[in-house]
């Protein structure tokens, strides 16, 4: 199938399109990304820190980007996507996600597909999230973390690395305070310097730790990216 792809930035949107074009017998390509960025930051649908970065990995996959803003309206940011969607409607046959556990945005993007007559490709659905974490470091995956907004998650895991160790934090986190695993419940968010679909690593070169001690909740401003040669 010829596939837009909703991407985000972060970890689950790039993995999901990464799986949906590994399946070689469905013979899947992805011929949009496609990047909501919300003026809202407690938006329900899109993920918000970095979100304009999804233009520097949609180059490093030498990929057509169609990026628009949205005011991040609950439901009426929902009519921002399906116009996107609209418009390329005759040019693709399906639509990939990252969703892992989320009804609200799954069942959301499947009411914009069917009104569409898109199929809704989906590959994290309901995976187990250490597994899933797992999967994504064995292809390949760098990630940081780039917001967190759940604690005991503090200051110190903005811009930390997802690897086993970090794995292994958040299996005990999970267990003592409920902290999602994979971020599902929107305890923190991702953001991806390389994964197997780019041609070249999104090289961080200026950033800034953003806190706030009121809300215990931060984000990490990249502000400056080169691409860089594998």
């Amino acid at each position: 199938m010829r596939l837009a792809a909703l991407v985000s930035g972060g970890k689950d949107s790039l993995y999901a399109a990464y799986l949906a074009i590994k399946d070689h017998e469905a013979a899947n390509e992805i011929k949009y990304i496609v990047s909501i960025i919300s003026e809202n930051p407690e938006s329900y649908m899109f993920h918000v820190p970095n979100a304009a970065l999804v233009a520097k990995q949609a180059e490093s996959m030498q990929l057509p980007l169609i990026q628009k803003s949205t005011k991040g309206e609950k439901e009426k940011e929902l009519n921002d996507l399906k116009n996107v969607l609209a418009e390329i409607r005759n040019e693709i046959d399906g639509v990939v996600a990252g969703a892992i556990e989320s009804n609200y945005q799954k069942k959301r993007i499947e009411h914009i597909c069917s009104e569409l007559d898109l199929q809704l490709i989906a590959p994290l659905w309901h995976k187990e999230p250490a597994e899933l974490l797992r999967s994504m470091l064995s292809a390949g995956f760098e990630i940081i973390i780039t917001a967190v907004a759940a604690p005991p998650l503090d200051e110190k895991w903005l811009g930390r690395k997802i690897d086993e160790q970090c794995i292994s934090d958040l299996i005990k986190l999970n267990k003592n305070y409920g902290i999602h695993i994979a971020f599902e419940g929107g305890e923190a968010e991702s953001f991806v310097l390389f994964c197997p679909m780019f041609n070249k690593r999104v090289d961080i070169l200026d950033s800034t730790k953003h806190w706030d001690v009121n809300t215990r909740a931060g984000w990490l401003e990249i502000k400056k990216v080169r691409l860089v040669d594998i």
